[in-house]
C-alpha cells in the first residue's frame, strides 16, 4: 500500500511498514501523539526522520573534523580549473 503526501511543489511517495510494539507503548504512544496533536503514525516519522538526518549531520561534522585535522599538503602546487575537472 502506498500513501501519497502532497506539499507544495513537491509530491512524496510513502510506503506502509509494519511495527511490532508491546501494548503498553502502542497505547503510551498514542496517548502522547493525541496530546500532541498528532497521529502515532506522524509520530514514528517524525522520530525516524531526526534521528537519520542527525545521524548524517554527525557524519559529515566527523568528515570535517578528519579534514581539519589534517589538513594535507600540496608542496605549493595549485590546479586550475580544467586540471580538476579533467575526465
Amino acid at each position: 500500500m502506498w500513501t501519497l503526501i502532497t506539499c507544495p511543489r513537491t509530491l512524496f511517495v510513502m510506503k506502509n511498514i509494519t511495527l511490532a510494539l508491546d501494548e503498553e507503548t502502542l497505547e503510551a504512544g498514542r496517548t502522547y501523539a493525541s496530546r500532541h496533536g498528532t497521529t502515532l503514525n506522524a509520530l514514528v516519522r517524525q522520530l525516524l526522520v531526526q534521528t537519520v538526518v542527525a545521524d548524517g549531520e554527525a557524519a559529515v561534522a566527523e568528515m570535517f573534523r578528519l579534514m581539519d585535522a589534517h589538513p594535507g599538503n600540496s608542496n605549493g602546487r595549485g590546479w586550475t580549473r580544467e586540471e580538476l575537472y579533467d575526465r
